[in-house]
């Protein structure tokens, strides 16, 4: 679409050279239908005055006429009419810069020319005002903050959702039931006794090496064992039985007899109800009693106790007997705290 008026879009190459020179319009020579049609467009509007009476033209003036007599049409087709002069004239200079630099074959310079005629030629109108239309907008800095909390909100949603599958909370809640109980804890001191103890009374031996993978850049690595065979000798029996007495058995039976925990069953007043089956209280004082006459004065009851296996026991165990001693000392105050949160 060019800037020509539709009177001058209807007619043949032909009619346009004949309407031209009838009114004195030379300058068509060498160009194309749409070049005539906007150079004698250009020519017809300057000399309205002269050819406005021509009843041959009369259709050419009646579109001009309905185009001008709006402003704002005015202003638009007198925008439009500066913009294609410039055109024109840009057209003429790249036109004239491709003939001085292409080859003067006319096979390749017609071509060339042509596709750079129809280019310039062709800066539509309706064009320009689709592919203005067609250029999305960026959105406003409100829009773009909506967006990115309604995205956040539902990565949230679906992380909430994932954790509570996935059934972490649950596990977290049985694990802290679990763990704060009198019970767990003195569980958690002995055998932590029992996992030092384990090294010196059932030493770890040579087994084999894992070769180094170069793959992974390790290095050669020797795997250690507990040696078994250390289960048939009196090694591993005098420490682990003296041990076992002084930590387990004599607390235990002692935490049983002397259970402080009993407390009147409310079905039957004759009937007696226990706390715990052993009294956690006593067990760590009759322990505690037992690690500083054993281990801490080396007392030998008459010579049942063997002062090798106490000598052993004390560099095993983590801070020796006073490690012990500390041990229970959390017991016996965890066991308070519960019985005055209880009341």
């Amino acid at each position: 679409m060019s800037g020509a008026s539709s009177f001058l879009q209807k007619l043949r190459k032909s009619e346009l050279v004949e309407l031209a020179d009838s009114v004195g319009y030379k300058d068509y020579e060498g160009q194309k239908k749409t070049d005539i049609e906007v150079g004698l467009d250009e020519y017809l509007t300057k000399n309205a005055a002269q050819y406005s009476s021509d009843p041959r033209l009369a259709s050419f003036y009646k579109t001009r006429r309905g185009g001008e007599s709006s402003p704002v049409k005015k202003e638009a087709s007198s925008a439009l009419s500066d913009v294609e002069t410039k055109v024109k004239q840009v057209k003429r200079r790249v036109t004239k810069a491709a003939e001085e630099f292409l080859p003067t074959d006319d096979s390749e310079v017609e071509p060339a020319a042509t596709r750079a005629r129809t280019a310039l030629t062709r800066t539509p109108r309706a064009s320009a005002l689709a592919f203005a239309s067609s250029v999305p907008l960026p959105p406003s800095p409100a829009v773009v903050a909506d967006a990115i909390d309604r995205r956040t909100q539902a990565l949230r949603t679906r992380v909430s959702k994932a954790y509570k599958q996935s059934g972490l909370t649950e596990t977290a809640e049985a694990t802290r039931e679990t763990l704060s109980t009198v019970v767990a804890v003195q569980v958690i001191t002995v055998a932590f006794e029992l996992y030092n103890l384990r090294k010196e009374i059932l030493a770890d031996r040579y087994a084999f090496t894992i070769p180094a993978i170069t793959l992974f850049g390790t290095q050669p690595h020797d795997v250690l064992i507990p040696d078994l065979f250390l289960l048939l000798t009196s090694s591993f029996w005098g420490p682990a039985t003296l041990w076992a007495f002084t930590s387990l058995i004599i607390p235990l039976f002692s935490a049983y007899f002397f259970n402080l925990t009993a407390k009147p069953s409310r079905a039957r007043s004759h009937s007696t109800h226990f706390a715990y089956a052993f009294d956690p209280l006593t067990f760590n004082v009759v322990k505690a009693l037992l690690t500083f006459v054993v281990y801490g004065q080396d007392v030998t009851f008459g010579g049942l106790v063997d002062l090798e296996y106490v000598a052993r026991i004390n560099s095993a165990l983590y801070g020796g007997w006073q490690g012990v001693l500390v041990g229970t000392g959390i017991g016996a105050l965890v066991t308070l705290y519960e019985a005055v949160l209880k009341k």
